[in-house]
């Protein structure tokens, strides 16, 4: 599992990234029509999304949803195959967020993490990300606090 991919999500791809969003229980749960929307590119004006996709041997392996409102943008969804964690597919992917969202003029990109997901914050941390705050009981099943953090873009470049 060692050579993957990343690229730009299509259509083609949104029942495979239900399937694995499904499977990964610290994902955020979106509606089928919300990925294909993203996959699509129908955007609002004021908002605008993207969606990548990490591929190994023509297999899906993980999704990245990234979201850009103005000059903030937000790293929305991560989700990696468990078969294919720990080969670097969750840190390529939000790579690839943070370098679109720079792209695109965005000077800040945050996301909220839940606080027991040790391996996503470190992970967000080695991309320098830093905590700035909690949101308590923001996620249910199981409830748990969501962790605010933020990565400025501009010190980054």
């Amino acid at each position: 599992m060692t050579e993957f991919l990343i690229r730009a999500g299509l259509a083609k791809d949104v029942a495979k990234i239900v399937e694995l969003e499904r499977a990964t229980a610290n994902a955020p749960h979106w509606v089928e029509a919300e990925y294909a929307a993203i996959a699509e590119r129908r955007k609002a004006e004021y908002v605008k999304r993207e969606l990548f996709v990490a591929e190994s041997k023509g297999e899906l392996i993980g999704f990245a949803v990234g979201r850009l409102m103005g000059d903030l943008a937000e790293l929305e969804s991560v989700a990696v195959d468990l078969r294919a964690r720990r080969y670097g597919v969750g840190k390529a992917l939000c790579k690839t967020v943070i370098d679109w969202a720079g792209a695109q003029g965005a000077h800040t990109i945050e996301l909220e993490v839940r606080a027991a997901s040790e391996g996503a914050i470190g992970l967000y941390r080695s991309l320098g990300f830093v905590s700035e705050g909690l949101r308590a009981a923001y996620y249910s099943g199981p409830v748990d606090d969501a962790v605010l953090m933020r990565l400025d873009l501009e010190k980054k470049a």
